[in-house]
């Protein structure tokens, strides 16, 4: 019995035991859930305390944003006020100018009442200036002897000068003087004739003036009063014809000083011309694979001789047309005379390569011609690109086009010499006869020409009868013509730059 309650005792004493260390293991649990307790009870206020900072700042981002709102309706409810005030100063503008234009009015009809000239400048103009007889030497001075062309390329309208010196006509044959008319378009006359004169190789000078002389003609035509002239001018224009005096003399006079300075122009133009003329034409060799091959049997150029040959080439050619052409077209030149300028240096182009390709025996060869064929090729495309199609210049060189071809063409069969006297029609027979005797292979894929060849062809050409002339006249000098072109320019509306120093003349 006593060992059975020793052992009930132990039992008890080892189950105390274990509930006593499981307590102390339920006691450090709680302590460690407590821990864990007070550390997630301390980041749910952190994350408290931030959520009201950012509730605090989505407000206030509100609050801006609805006072940002407000400012903005208030900015456009004051900008419709500003531009309702804006409307009403622009009505109060508008009928204050209209009560100052009936004040004018009613000014203007009561000094004419009162016998006073009114003090109002008048806006509308006549097309008319006034120059009087003792500023007369003056205008012509300032507005002829002394105008630079370059300046006034820059600074105005082109033709201006002429436009002017009309005006100033204009106002004479309005106050009826003859002898204040008289004695300007003598003074004018004579001072075109002294400038051109004294500029005589001067080709912008020449150029600059032959435009103003032609406008100043189709001025003297356009408002003339002659019904043909009249066709194209507008009602104003019409009301500004000449109305007492008959100026077709004075037409006619200027029209042969046009002419004139016409040829002036063009020998001026045809001698810078001229030395490039075979360089670029016929000697220099832009073709590839022509530059090795020469001529076999023939004399040696000096080395100053290449030299001189390879200052200009087709390049050089077209450059100088182009300065000739834009220049023209600055002064404002008539675009006929200005086609019929460029058909007179095409001719004297052509005229001149094909002279020395007849005396020339070394620039007869089957590639020579096809380096002529292409120099042609390039003037006919710079034509084009001026709009120079119209001007028949292409035409001029018909003949050293056709004596290219001749060069290269087969010369062997009897349809060969039928078609060369039917397509070298531009070519004389005595032209033809000399191109192929002149005619020299440059290397071996050229045939030599046989002399039965050109006898062939010498028999065909008999029944022509076009005369033994071999050379051409390259003096030659087409008949220049001045179609009346009239003007759009509107009289009323031109003024006078400061610079051209004529304040003397009053604008009527």
């Amino acid at each position: 019995m006593k060992e059975k309650m020793e052992e009930v005792t132990d039992q008890l004493q080892g189950n105390l035991e274990e509930e006593g260390v499981k307590r102390r293991l339920l006691e450090t649990q709680k302590a460690n859930c407590a821990k864990e307790n007070v550390e997630l009870l301390s980041k749910v206020r952190k994350l408290e305390s931030e959520n009201h900072l950012l509730l605090n700042r989505t407000q206030t981002d509100s609050a801006d944003t609805s006072r940002m709102q407000q400012d903005a309706s208030q900015l456009t409810v004051e900008n419709w006020d500003l531009v309702e005030r804006l409307e009403q100063k622009e009505n109060q503008i508008r009928k204050l100018q209209s009560q100052i234009k009936s004040l004018t009015k009613t000014i203007g009809k009561g000094n004419q009442t009162n016998g006073k000239v009114s003090p109002v400048v008048k806006k509308e103009y006549l097309g008319m200036l006034e120059c009087k007889s003792e500023d007369e030497e003056k205008l012509i001075k300032n507005l002829v002897l002394d105008l630079k062309p370059r300046g006034v390329v820059v600074n105005m309208i082109p033709v201006l000068p002429a436009n002017i010196l009309f005006m100033c006509v204009r106002y004479a044959d309005e106050i009826n003087d003859a002898e204040m008319l008289k004695s300007l378009m003598n003074s004018l006359l004579g001072g075109i004739k002294k400038v051109t004169k004294n500029h005589s190789e001067d080709f912008e000078m020449l150029s600059f003036w032959l435009s103003n002389s032609v406008h100043f003609l189709n001025c003297l035509k356009q408002y003339s009063g002659e019904e043909e002239f009249m066709k194209h001018n507008t009602p104003q224009q019409n009301n500004q014809c000449l109305r007492n005096f008959d100026l077709s003399e004075y037409r006619q006079i200027l029209s042969d000083l046009a002419i004139h300075i016409y040829q002036q122009l063009i020998q001026v133009m045809e001698d810078d011309l001229q030395p490039m003329i075979v360089p670029g034409m016929l000697e220099h060799e832009s073709l590839q694979g022509i530059s090795s091959m020469k001529p076999t049997g023939l004399r040696k150029r000096s080395s100053s001789y290449r030299e001189e040959i390879s200052k200009y080439t087709i390049s050089s050619i077209l450059q100088q047309l182009s300065y000739y052409f834009t220049t023209m077209c600055q002064h404002g030149m008539d675009t006929d005379l200005s086609k019929q300028s460029v058909k007179q240096l095409f001719f004297l182009i052509g005229a001149i390569t094909l002279n020395n390709l007849f005396l020339r025996k070394d620039m007869c060869s089957c590639r020579k011609g096809m380096q002529i064929r292409c120099n042609i090729s390039y003037l006919e495309e710079w034509l084009k690109e001026k709009n120079m199609q119209s001007s028949n210049a292409k035409e001029t060189l018909e003949p050293l086009s056709q004596a290219a071809w001749l060069l290269q063409v087969n010369k062997t069969t009897d349809d060969d010499a039928k078609e060369i006297c039917e397509r070298c029609s531009s070519l004389s027979a005595v032209q033809i006869i000399k191109i192929l005797n002149s005619y020299t292979p440059i290397d071996d894929f050229e045939k030599r020409l046989a002399p039965s060849f050109v006898r062939k062809v010498q028999s065909q050409l008999n029944s022509r009868g076009d005369g033994s002339t071999l050379i051409i006249d390259a003096k030659y000098h087409f008949q220049v013509t001045f179609p009346f072109t009239p003007s759009p320019q509107a009289l009323e509306a031109i003024q006078i730059p400061s610079s051209f120093k004529l304040n003397f003349l009053t604008r009527i």
